[in-house]
């Protein structure tokens, strides 16, 4: 366990932070989410690794966005992967994009409800921006692995998930148009919605599929 000097005349907070499952010692002054965080990017890093999953007081955070969470948390657990299985972390990575638009457009379809039609649209354009992200990502991976995932090209499921998007962006944008928000708010959940569901649904069995090939001794790269 380890003492952060939270800069206050209390006394300092116990953090308990685990690497791997391992306990990290942390050194004095380094009470901040963030400053713990690099801590263990830099324990990773050091060997051959980069990490995966990040959870503070048993929350999961996202490792895409800045580390935003409680000021006065207790316990950070993170978990770490091989430099050499980097398409795991591509794929996590894209799961938490998937997560957030989801989230995002559930909260969306609510909230447009209750706001005039300018800021209903502010609002969907926020997600529209965001709803390329996990398949550029995905886009990074390997073709090995992507030929383990699906028999069709990742190139066309690429084209055919942009060209998704681009519809339903331009579906959405017209609705929006009509200053209906009640029409906004169906076309959410009616399109923007399933496609989310469906991606993460389809992101999950990759998951699943390049997380068994690893334990079987799959090598990708050399595939």
């Amino acid at each position: 366990m380890n003492y952060a000097n939270s800069g206050f005349s209390e006394p300092a907070r116990v953090i308990l932070v685990m690497l791997d499952g391992v306990p990290v010692k942390v050194p004095a002054g380094r009470c901040s989410l963030n400053s713990i965080r690099s801590l263990l990017e830099t324990l990773a890093l050091e060997k051959q690794r980069t990490l995966s999953a990040l959870s503070v007081d048993g929350q999961p955070t996202d490792l895409g966005l800045a580390q935003t969470g409680p000021v006065n948390f207790f316990r950070v657990e993170a978990e770490s992967i091989p430099l050499a299985e980097l398409p795991l972390l591509l794929l996590t990575t894209a799961q938490q994009q998937v997560d957030r638009i989801r989230e995002m457009v559930e909260s969306t379809i609510t909230l447009v409800l209750i706001n005039n039609p300018a800021t209903a649209r502010e609002l969907w354009w926020s997600i529209a921006r965001q709803l390329k992200d996990p398949i550029l990502t995905l886009s990074l991976m390997p073709e090995p692995v992507c030929r383990q995932c699906s028999s069709v090209s990742f190139e066309r499921l690429r084209k055919w998930q942009l060209q998704q998007i681009a519809t339903i962006v331009r579906e959405v944008d017209a609705i929006c148009e009509t200053g209906d928000n009640i029409t906004i708010s169906d076309a959410l959940e009616r399109r923007v919605l399933p496609w989310a569901q469906k991606l993460n649904d389809l992101v999950q069995l990759w998951h699943q599929a390049v997380s068994a090939g690893y334990q079987l001794g799959i090598n990708y790269h050399a595939a």
